[in-house]
């Protein structure tokens, strides 16, 4: 009998305010890292009406000032006008920070010893940095091998970022939110059935003061200027029977730190697989990546990935679990949820042979530690907003495939055995 459901998603701009702080964090860690490779990176960050508040666990050799580094970021985001409430020039910025537990340090402290080193003994001497559960995932439904509502969330509202600072709607202000509602059958995308869109604007447009015209107005230019060019490369469009919502309170005028509080990994259903996917529920942002809540996650997702690429499943969730200052995984998990090509047994077998999934083994193949000097010392904050995965505009490790093509040769060996 064919299933039909519903499936949505949500995304956030990166003036929301839980974004701001992680985009902080990271931005706080790319800083360190660039300096001091062995930094060892807890930061969390609060925002309120003119409030930024840093606090947590740093040990590094680096030279910071975070109070320059905070207001940096924020200009960048687009709060530079005192009549938001919230302003990288004036907003007050206070620092709390401690050195990292030296009860924590002592599991991966070999981590700094061995980090350019690569033997079996020496991988296995840098335990994880917690114990924690991890899940990655990966499916057909999109090129880049994302759930569709996530990936069309996410687009939409780095659509609304593109059209706010290039002055296509230069009323549009940072804050902003999107939600992609899919309709499914027989687990296949087959239709849209609503985009939801809350943007925070200025009160008035040009010369329209009245409300109900404002929105109007802002309903319109974001059809035309965001949710079209959104899906002019996408084969499952918008249609007649899809619902296009957009502020649905009537107006969106006080936001970002002035409308709400923000708090630093307040966000992992949109950093992740927007719920489509289980999650361990730890967050990335301000972690260095000796902490296995970052870096095994991303090891999850590129695991995932590969498989999915391989064409050994249409949808494969992988389970990773951490003890603190052990450097294997105490567990691995494989689901194809009944589309693998082969048993998830089988699968699990090519994973422990063709994955390295130990704390430090993840950092040196990713190069976690040692940002690319094209760059420019960014990295972890150019994935704080907008998502984690599935991210066609950056060059991320955790999204190479470079593993299919070994997990293919197995399949068709697989299947030729099987015949």
């Amino acid at each position: 009998m064919s299933r039909q459901y519903l499936f949505t998603s949500e995304s956030v701009t990166e003036g929301h305010p839980d974004k701001i702080c992680d985009q902080i964090s990271d931005t706080i860690l790319d800083t360190l890292l660039s300096q001091d490779p062995k930094s060892r990176v807890a930061a969390e960050v609060v925002v309120n009406t003119g409030l930024v508040l840093i606090t947590g666990e740093i040990s590094s050799k680096a030279k910071v000032n975070y109070i320059d580094l905070a207001r940096q970021k924020i200009e960048e985001i687009g709060y530079v006008g005192v009549d938001s409430g919230f302003s990288c020039n004036s907003c007050a910025v206070l620092v709390a920070l401690d050195a990292q537990s030296p009860d924590i340090a002592q599991g991966v402290d070999a981590a700094h010893e061995t980090r350019e080193q690569s033997s079996e003994e020496e991988l296995d001497r840098v335990g994880a940095g917690d114990q924690g559960i991890m899940f990655g995932f990966a499916c057909s439904e999109t090129p880049e091998l994302m759930p569709l509502p996530i990936s069309l969330a996410h687009r939409i509202a780095r659509r609304l970022s593109v059209v706010r600072k290039s002055g296509i709607l230069p009323y549009l202000r940072p804050d902003g939110k999107t939600q992609v509602t899919v309709l499914y059958e027989d687990n296949r995308p087959v239709g849209i059935d609503t985009i939801l869109v809350s943007t925070q604007h200025a009160p008035t447009i040009d010369d329209i003061t009245d409300e109900a015209a404002v929105q109007q107005r802002i309903k319109a230019d974001l059809w035309e200027a965001v949710v079209l060019p959104v899906f002019s490369d996408i084969a499952l469009k918008p249609d007649e029977n899809t619902r296009f919502l957009v502020n649905p309170t009537g107006k969106f005028v006080i936001g970002g730190p002035q409308g709400d509080s923000g708090l630093t990994g307040r966000k992992i259903i949109v950093d992740t697989y927007g719920g489509y996917s289980r999650h361990g529920g730890g967050a990335f942002s301000g972690k260095d990546p000796t902490k296995v809540d970052r870096s095994a996650a991303y090891a999850c997702r590129y695991v995932a990935k590969n498989i999915v690429a391989a064409g050994l499943a249409e949808r494969c969730e992988v389970q990773l679990s951490y003890a603190i200052g052990v450097a294997r995984p105490v567990s691995i998990m494989i689901d194809t949820f009944g589309t693998g090509k082969i048993s998830d047994d089988r699968i699990l077998e090519l994973v422990h042979q063709n994955f390295e999934l130990r704390p430090a083994g993840i950092i040196q193949a990713f190069n976690l530690q040692k940002l690319p000097a094209e760059r420019g010392g960014r990295f972890y904050q150019d994935v704080a907003a907008y998502g984690h995965f599935g991210r066609t505009d950056l060059e991320l490790p955790w999204e190479q495939t470079d593993k299919a093509a070994i997990l293919k040769e197995a399949l068709v060996e697989s299947l030729s055995v099987k015949v």
